[in-house]
């Protein structure tokens, strides 16, 4: 399945991706008298997507039954949600990247962060640089959703515990993470340093992880761009790393690393491009 949130009348709501198109969960609910959770992250929590999509399967004109369908040019989007529990960034997980700030990529274990649910905003959400720094950068990355609670996960049981995949337009104060690595958490906390959205497909959505292509996108123009299969650390093993560190839970966000950052400006549009994905755009301005 293709899910997304869209906000209507002030709530932010779950719905599904058909076409040109978005059916929302609780019109479906509505209709057929189900009862599957209208909020993405519980949707993720309890289970339900895979009964979501048996249901969906056998659907085949859901599009005329139903009301409340939304035309995709009347949709305004939200984040899929706000409150994972845990963000998890991977820094300099391409090689290239690491060259364009100078750096050598870690070859023995992933560089990883976490950045707290106060970054996030949606598509189309203003990303504000902050005051503190002069050089902020975005970097478009693939996320991926954790579906399952787990621990000491092996790599080859990771497809397992994955619910599915999405675009992520992450950021960093560059200029303050160059002072002193320790600054990194800092460099990558401030407020609207998260965009992620619009669309989270399923796990079986993806037929081949590692042929993707992400792109990161200035202004409309292509930025740098390069495939999951010539990232350091493979999706999988980012999952079976850091469920070794501590309990993973649904609704986790694993950020795997950008093929390229871009500096950002007053007026700029950032946006991350992957196969398969609607984009993922975000104007940027100076903080107020």
């Amino acid at each position: 399945m293709k899910l997304v949130t869209v906000i209507a009348n002030d709530q932010e709501k779950a719905g599904i991706l058909l076409d040109d198109v978005v059916v929302p969960i609780e019109c479906i609910n509505d209709h057929y008298r189900l009862d599957f959770e209208v909020k993405m992250k519980p949707l993720i929590e309890s289970d339900q997507l895979s009964e979501l999509a048996r249901w969906l399967a056998n659907k085949q004109h859901i599009v005329t039954e139903i009301r409340g369908v939304l035309p995709l040019c009347d949709v305004t989007w939200g984040p899929l949600y706000r409150d994972p529990e845990k963000i998890w960034g991977i820094g300099l997980n391409y090689v290239d990247h690491a060259a364009d700030l100078n750096e050598v990529a870690p070859n023995t274990e992933p560089a990883s962060f976490m950045k707290p649910v106060t970054t996030i905003i949606g598509p189309g959400e203003t990303i504000k640089l902050p005051p503190q720094s002069e050089r902020t950068t975005g970097e478009a990355e693939l996320g991926i959703i954790i579906g399952k609670t787990c621990k000491d996960v092996e790599e080859h049981e990771a497809f397992d515990v994955i619910a599915g995949y999405t675009t992520i337009i992450d950021m960093t104060a560059e200029d303050i993470l160059e002072k002193n690595p320790r600054y990194l958490t800092r460099s990558k906390s401030f407020d609207t340093f998260f965009s992620f959205g619009p669309v989270f497909l399923t796990r079986d959505e993806v037929e081949d992880l590692h042929s993707l292509e992400v792109r990161t996108m200035h202004n409309g123009e292509l930025h740098r761009k390069n495939t999951i299969a010539h990232m350091t650390f493979s999706p999988e093993m980012l999952v079976s790393f850091h469920s070794k560190v501590m309990t993973l839970h649904p609704g986790d966000i694993i950020s795997t690393g950008t093929p390229g950052a871009v500096h950002l400006q007053e007026g700029d549009i950032v946006g991350c491009e992957i196969d398969g994905f609607l984009p993922l755009t975000n104007p940027v301005k100076a903080a107020d």
